[in-house]
């Protein structure tokens, strides 16, 4: 009796958390993005600050006029936002998202150097860690939000989201089945690498090496008729 009630509780709550869990992880992003870019909207988009222009932003964004990053940044946290606000291709604007908070990451927040793993970590603090005047970094909050937005990435944004209506729409449900094959964790190691090569290029380099092997195992290893498990 007590295992069936519990497993009706659990089976309730899921079913609710498809609406509901996505929903609140997006409005809390788009609010924090909405607001990041309105306040670069209010400072005025045709020139950069002097505190951005002089950040080292990695490639390929080192090499774009400080002017132009400043304007690429507040458009797109504005219109992707926007876009976690109604659930509109929730998936894309999360990446653009993970794109723009990695960089911010790297640039802004990264320690100026470290040895060690145990150094680095120094640097998950939401004020700016100093030791003997190097900076040792302040990336926690971005990074709680860079793993909030790989969550809607990999999951979707809920069945409460303009998504999922085009998709029923559409006629095409049978499309919302997901697919845990090789090639998806080939495609999220890629995902994983490109973040992670503008922090740690070595890492990236790593998971863009293991993206690429399970790429060719599934090709390798997939057959007709099957589902490219490998």
């Amino acid at each position: 009796m007590l295992t069936s009630t519990l497993q009706s509780i659990r089976n309730r709550l899921d079913g609710a958390g498809l609406w509901l869990a996505p929903l609140g992880l997006r409005l809390l992003l788009a609010y924090e993005f909405l607001s990041a870019g309105q306040q670069k909207l209010g400072a005025g988009l045709g020139e950069a600050p002097g505190w951005f222009a002089n950040q080292n932003f990695p490639f390929p964004f080192g090499i774009l006029p400080a002017d132009l990053n400043w304007l690429l940044v507040a458009l797109g946290e504005l219109v992707a936002g926007l876009a976690l606000v109604f659930g509109l291709f929730t998936r894309f604007f999360a990446f653009v998202l993970i794109i723009i908070t990695t960089v911010a990451i790297a640039a802004v927040h990264w320690p100026e150097s470290w040895a060690t793993l145990g150094q680095l970590w120094e640097g998950y603090s939401v004020s700016r860690v100093m030791d003997d005047g190097e900076f040792r970094g302040n990336f926690r909050i971005p990074l709680l939000f860079l793993a909030m937005l790989l969550l809607l990435l990999f999951s979707g944004p809920g069945k409460l989201s303009l998504d999922h209506l085009i998709v029923h729409l559409t006629g095409n449900r049978e499309r919302l089945e997901p697919t845990a094959d090789t090639t998806a964790f080939a495609l999220a190691a890629l995902i994983l690498a490109v973040i992670t090569f503008w922090l740690i290029p070595s890492w990236g380099i790593v998971l863009a090496l293991v993206a690429i092997a399970l790429f060719i195992r599934a090709r390798i290893t997939k057959q007709p008729g099957t589902n490219g498990y490998g």
